[in-house]
Formats: structure tokens, sequence, C-alpha cells
């Protein structure tokens, strides 16, 4: 498979995804992060090519610590700014979205400028917490604002629902991208999303596509243990409300005899998956460590045959999917909601 994929624009971005929530201090439930061991990471991953890394304003410490990354590639004395892309995101605070102004938005871009070192934002990617406050398209409009003061390059949204796209498109704004949750278990995306993404040019970033790491071989034959991160929170409530324990212990069974075919990963066969869907623009995996960069490496270097996508699609088919589109169940489902911080910009 390719490495790089294309806006329209002529930007060129990797298909794999650095992804830095897991560097964050709200996901680790256990542990603490080894920044030393993270910095080796981020080297060894530019030097194999996989130069875009993915953010946000609201992942707490992590902007810091790629801006410590630029501050090291600054200091070999042969650095320049599109060595590395850093893709961050706009979260305002649930709190305050209907106070939102001009001022407001360039001071949280400022920051993220500041905090990474960076001359410009090579994405940003906008997430409003609850449709029903007004001002989603004003501030929408202050980016796009900072893209023509040249802070930002390009504008990308964050778990916006097709409806919203559309809003966004037919008001002029030329939306690049679309950050969704997408897996085996998580599948809305397929409804509607996927299809007028891709025939309106827009890429779709994934996020969730390995379950918090529930898609490997440690869990084949096991019982349901305590999460190790929210991420496990999270992605266990899906879990259960589609394959449920029993699913996934057959699906890691089915994708264990396709990665050995190819002497590949479940994690590998589930990203490669997820990364053939029409509209998939690249597939963000979670960079805590050194540990997993070498089978992390091994996703493009194999193509899955059509029997083994339509396996695994003939066996997703036998479980429901979640209900609604994109995000709907985190911005309504009490459940859901229950476990999502939304103040995390102050």
């Amino acid at each position: 498979m390719d490495r790089k994929n294309t806006f329209s624009n002529g930007y060129t971005f990797n298909r794999i995804i650095n992804g830095c929530w897991q560097l964050s201090a709200e996901h680790s439930l256990q542990g603490k992060i080894d920044l030393k061991d993270v910095m080796y990471a981020f080297h060894r991953l530019k030097d194999e090519g996989f130069i875009t890394f993915d953010c946000a304003d609201i992942y707490t410490g992590a902007e810091e610590i790629l801006g410590m990354f630029v501050q090291e590639l600054k200091a070999s004395g042969d650095y320049k700014e599109e060595d590395i892309q850093i893709h961050t995101k706009f979260v305002p605070d649930k709190g305050i979205l209907a106070e939102i102004d001009r001022e407001y938005v360039e001071r949280i871009v400022d920051r993220s400028l500041s905090r990474m070192h960076r001359e410009a934002l090579d994405l940003v990617q906008f997430h409003w917490w609850d449709f029903e406050i007004p001002g989603m398209m004003d501030t929408a409009f202050e980016l796009v604002r900072l893209q023509e003061k040249g802070k930002i390059r390009n504008i990308g949204m964050c778990n916006m629902d097709t409806e919203r796209l559309k809003q966004f498109l037919d008001a002029g704004i030329n939306v690049v991208s679309n950050q969704a949750q997408y897996s085996f278990f998580d599948r809305r995306p397929e409804k509607t999303l996927l299809k007028f993404s891709s025939e309106h040019g827009i890429k779709t970033f994934c996020y969730g596509t390995l379950a918090g790491g529930f898609l490997d071989e440690r869990y084949i034959g096991v019982p349901y243990d305590r999460p190790e991160t929210r991420s496990q929170v999270k992605y266990m409530q899906v879990i259960e409300d589609t394959l449920t324990w029993d699913g996934l212990q057959e699906l890691l069974v089915l994708l264990k005899g396709i990665a050995d075919k190819y002497d590949v990963k479940i994690a590998n066969v589930a990203t490669q998956y997820v990364l053939k869907q029409n509209g998939v623009g690249a597939v963000m995996i979670g960079t805590r460590n050194s540990k997993h960069i070498d089978s992390n490496l091994k996703t493009l270097g194999f193509d899955l045959s059509e029997k083994d996508m339509s396996d695994i699609g003939e066996f997703l088919d036998r479980f429901p999917v979640l209900p609604g589109e994109c995000y709907e169940l985190e911005r309504h489902s009490p459940r859901y909601k229950g476990i999502i911080l939304t103040d995390l910009n102050k």
C-alpha cells in the first residue's frame, strides 16, 4: 500500500499518522510516560518516513511534548519546518461555546504555535461539542481568517457528521479532512459519512481503529479484565454494544489466521482493512513508546486480498452497527458521553 496520501490542494501526509492522545495526562490509568523513550520513538518514526503527527490542544501535555521534539530537531542544526507535519485540533470547552469570540480563537491557535515552536499549524481540526449551541459557523470562519493570516495551512473537522460537513461546504469553507472513530466495532462512518466525504474530496482520518489495543493477540482466549487506559474504557462500551466480548474472541481468531499468512500482527490487518475503505485518508496509530514501531511499520508492507476483505466484512455483518451518525451517541447518550471530558482547554 502507498505510504502517502494527498489533499486536493497538494498537501501530502502519511497514511499512518502518529497519534499522540496516548501522551496526554488524561489517557493513562496506570504508569507514567517515559519521555526519553517517546523522543526515541519520534526520531525513529521520522527516520522511517512517518513524519505526520496528530495531537490536540486538549491533550494535556501532548503539544508540549511535540514541542520538545521540534526543539531537538532544531538543535541538530539541520531542521526545516516541513521536515515533520503536526496536525492539532481546536476544541473549545463545552461550557464556553456560546461565548467564543475572535480573540479567544486566535489566542488558542497562538498557544498551540507557541507550545510546538511552529511557524504555522499544518492542519487544525475543528470540534464542536453541542450542535444546539449557536456559534459553530462563526467560529469556523475565525479559523479561516487565521488561515488567511498564515497561521494555519489547512482546516479540517473532528467528529462532524454528514449534515455538518455539508453545512461547512455550502458555506464555502474548504474542509480537507474530518476525523472520525472507525473500527471493526464502530462502523457508523459506513452509513453516509465515507461516501459523502469521498465525493467531496474530504479525507477521513480514523481514530480508535485498534480499539484502545483490544485488537491484539494477547486478548485471544482471555476473559475481560479491568481497562488499562481511558481509551479502553471508551472502546469497551462500543464492543459491548456490537460484537460483545465473545464476538471479539471470534474476530481475533479470524484475524490471527489472516495475519499469520502475511507474517504480521492482528493490529496490522485491522489497520489495513480500514485504510482500504473508500474515503479513508489515514489512520491514527497511538505512539506512547517505541515498543510497537517495528510492528506498525509492517502495516503498509503487505496487501490484504479481496477474499481477506470479504471474509472480514461477512463476519462483521453478523453483528449490529451502532445507531446514529458519527459521534452522535457521544453527544446525546448519557452512557457514552458520561466518560468524555468536555472542559480541558481552560
